[in-house]
């Protein structure tokens, strides 16, 4: 093979490693040329209260919010969905912040969804079956406490369910190990800076799109068809 053939397979090979790298590496270089002035991009905490007894709001964590939103807001009943932080102890973190893994943040999505739509049960079976909750503190490259399995429940309904179906998977063992999911009250949930909202709506043809959250999306189309978005 030629010297420049060569040189060209090697570029090639590099180039399909970057684009199939963590979540949080692609992040990083996101950052990296959008965020210039991290304390003009921190969030403030958004209001929990609602006036509407058919809207709720469900908060989970299953590693990269990314993947996390990508699938939900395909969901018929979800009215909106915002990537953020939550179950942390720092208030108004940044990205970079979150990332160092000092703050106790998890990357979640806020969900407000229609009751009359779709059902909190209904949001549980789609969280339990698009990331593996049996992975402390990971989800494929993704490593680090951000991106841990996490329910962060709103009332004492939701944390019963939430408690009775991981219960229940354990005990029919759907999972070859335990599941290691967090099931804790919200306390708190600043939203991701403006770059990571509708990520991949909008960058669906960078690497980690393609690579990681592409599949995760045609797996969520093919098992819950009857419950996506009909436009």
């Amino acid at each position: 093979m030629k010297r420049k053939q060569i040189i060209k397979v090697a570029v090639t090979f590099v180039a399909a490693l970057f684009f199939i790298s963590a979540c949080g590496q692609s992040k990083t270089t996101s950052t990296n040329t959008v965020t210039m002035n991290t304390e003009e991009t921190k969030a403030k905490p958004v209001n929990d209260n609602t006036s509407n007894q058919t809207i709720d709001t469900a908060t989970f964590g299953a590693g990269c919010f990314w993947c996390v939103e990508a699938v939900f807001q395909r969901l018929e009943g979800v009215i909106s969905i915002k990537s953020g932080y939550s179950g942390g102890t720092v208030k108004n973190p940044s990205y970079r912040e979150v990332c160092n893994g000092t703050t106790g943040h998890a990357e979640v999505c806020q969900i407000e969804y229609d009751k009359t739509k779709i059902s909190f049960d209904e949001l549980l079976e789609v969280f339990w079956k698009t990331h593996d909750p049996t992975t402390l503190n990971s989800q494929g490259n993704d490593h680090g406490t951000q991106y841990r399995s996490a329910i962060f429940y709103h009332n004492e309904e939701q944390k019963a369910k939430a408690e009775r179906y991981k219960k229940e998977l354990n005990e029919a063992h759907v999972y070859p190990n335990p599941i290691v999911t967090q099931i804790a009250a919200f306390t708190n949930y600043y939203p991701a800076e403006d770059y990571h909202q509708n990520y991949y709506n909008q960058n669906g043809s960078e690497g980690y799109c393609r690579f990681v959250i592409q599949p995760k999306v045609e797996k969520f189309e093919k098992i819950f068809k009857d419950k996506m978005k009909k436009n």
